[in-house]
């Protein structure tokens, strides 16, 4: 019995993006239910079903970063079709991995790829966005395309049939469709049997189904005169594939948007940023990380303040101004109302009650009708306890000292996540330096196994199911960012430190490739203790 029910649903779930186009009243052609969202209807078979009765189902993806581009350029004033194919420039961008915030290519291992591959066009994007996936992955396919690419290893194939196939790709499959064109030109599969190959490499983990697939495939092989070591590589890139791969399509259209995502930062940093910020939460970096890539670009970043700034991010000439939006616990209708009020005069003319007025004074959003903060929070007090006639005027409030440095960072992360003073670290680097911690700005003159030690701000981490246990980790400090690479054994052994530290100290030895510099972790100290009460937060990914 166990046999007879592996593959079959464990339970009912929902495509997010999926719609379904008939031509005449779906009810009449497949059972529908009510969805638990209100005027929402869910088809209850699935996709394969739903392909073996002929209906088109299209997927609709609700991809922040479209929002993201949208924004940005309504800031600019470009529609997407006027961005200029093929910049040099955003290449050259690329290639560095200055890819914070873009589209797909900001992750730890997108950003370890693009110095490797250096994609010179769009369709090398297509091909960056495809291999870093775990089908390419576990099928072994990255490092022979890397090699070739970069003349190291000799561009082959078999056949003239297989150079049609893969030639764009150096001999080295990377994309869905080349795996079925390979099975009917090398082995002699129908198209019907490709696209049955086809899905059972999307379904392999889950129901088996590829086994029956290698005999056929390797025999066919071998009577069209391919060798047994290339129909054994084949078959293993097909198992790779069972991983997750992309098709070269959908590789295209998140391509596009990579292009103009980097478009958009290379030349209009400031829209682009205030375009995110505008669209959190999303992609794998945190509004104060965000700032921080901004600020390290040029972009001026103004604080948030009740006379001036909307309730979105917006931008001030080549400045960004922080939007309401950024004061932690304002409630959105008072943000909006306020925006819609300015200017004022006062902090009671905000009409606003004690939660919102704490909230913006501990923002920091008050300082052009009170002053620094601890004026700002007496002001807010004072304003929601008396009567409009009562209100305190700015030569009424007392003499307070301002909050020194340390204290006024502390609460720029407790209310907006972010500082637009200096980086914590930096008031902790003469300690950090005493104590042997060097920041990140020296790593990259080190040579390939120079050991080091460092310290830095958690800000991702990340376990991808195809790391075999190893989990990245992106330190920042004042300087920049600093890759760490922590091995499996080194996670079970230290894994309070890892998955508890805010502040991490990691003692290790450098990993060069070419222009691509990991710290690989031999040690971790968890150095929280020295941020005292400042709330940092990491974004974790598993």
């Amino acid at each position: 019995f166990a046999q007879m029910l592996r593959g079959f649903p464990r339970h009912l779930s929902q495509h997010p993006g999926g719609f379904v186009i008939s031509r005449g009243p779906l009810a009449e052609l497949v059972p529908i239910e009510n969805a638990a969202m209100p005027e929402r209807t869910v088809i209850q078979w699935d996709k394969d079903d739903l392909e073996a009765l002929g209906l088109l189902k299209v997927d609709v993806l609700g991809l922040g970063m479209l929002s993201v581009i949208r924004r940005a350029l309504d800031f600019v004033g470009r529609k997407m079709h006027e961005v200029p194919p093929e910049d040099t420039a955003v290449y050259a961008m690329i290639h560095k991995a200055d890819t914070v915030g873009v589209f797909q290519i900001e992750s730890r291992a997108q950003m370890s790829m693009l110095p490797r591959l250096k994609p010179e066009n769009f369709y090398d994007l297509v091909i960056e966005v495809a291999i870093v996936r775990p089908g390419p992955i576990q099928g072994g396919m990255v490092h022979p395309y890397l090699r070739r690419r970069r003349g190291q290893e000799p561009v082959t194939y078999p056949r003239a049939a297989v150079e049609q196939v893969l030639g764009r790709t150096l001999g080295v499959p990377i994309f869905q469709e080349q795996v079925m064109q390979l099975a009917m030109v090398a082995a002699g599969f129908t198209p019907g049997e490709a696209d049955r190959l086809r899905r059972s490499m999307a379904a392999w983990k889950k129901r088996g189904g590829l086994e029956h697939f290698e005999g056929k495939l390797k025999d066919g092989m071998q009577r069209h005169g391919y060798s047994a070591d290339f129909a054994d590589a084949l078959y293993r890139q097909i198992l790779g594939f069972g991983e997750y791969g992309f098709p070269e399509s959908h590789a295209a259209s998140f391509a596009l948007l990579v292009y103009v995502s980097s478009w958009l930062k290379c030349h209009h940093p400031a829209a682009f940023c205030a375009a995110l910020l505008n669209s959190q939460p999303m992609g794998f970096y945190a509004p104060a990380q965000l700032v921080q890539d901004a600020r390290r670009h040029g972009v001026v970043i103004r604080p948030p303040d009740v006379n001036v700034s909307e309730w979105d991010c917006a931008l001030e000439g080549p400045a960004v101004r922080l939007g309401l939006r950024m004061v932690g616990a304002l409630a959105e209708a008072a943000g909006k109302k306020i925006a819609a009020g300015k200017p004022y005069m006062s902090v009671h003319e905000l009409g606003l009650n004690r939660k919102d007025l704490r909230a913006l004074a501990a923002g920091g959003a008050l300082q052009s009708l009170a002053g620094h903060r601890r004026l700002a929070h007496w002001a807010a007090a004072g304003s929601a306890r008396r009567a409009p006639l009562d209100a305190p005027s700015l030569e009424s409030l007392p003499h307070l000292p301002a909050p020194g440095e340390g204290a006024e960072i502390v609460a720029d992360y407790a209310s907006l996540g972010l500082t637009l003073g200096r980086h914590p670290l930096a008031l902790l680097r003469s300690r950090l330096r005493r104590m042997r911690l060097m920041d990140s700005s020296g790593l990259r003159e080190l040579p390939h196994g120079a050991s080091v030690a460092v310290a830095g701000l958690v800000t991702c981490r990340q376990r991808p199911d195809t790391a075999s246990g190893v989990v990245f980790v992106t330190l920042e400090d004042e300087s920049g960012n600093v890759n760490v690479v922590v091995w499996r054994h080194l996670v079970e052994r230290q894994r309070r430190e890892l998955l508890g530290a805010r502040l991490l100290g990691v003692h290790g030895r450098i990993e060069r490739d070419g222009e691509v510099v990991h710290l690989v972790a031999q040690r971790l100290v968890d150095h929280s203790a020295l941020l005292g009460p400042l709330a940092t937060a990491s974004r974790d990914f598993h």
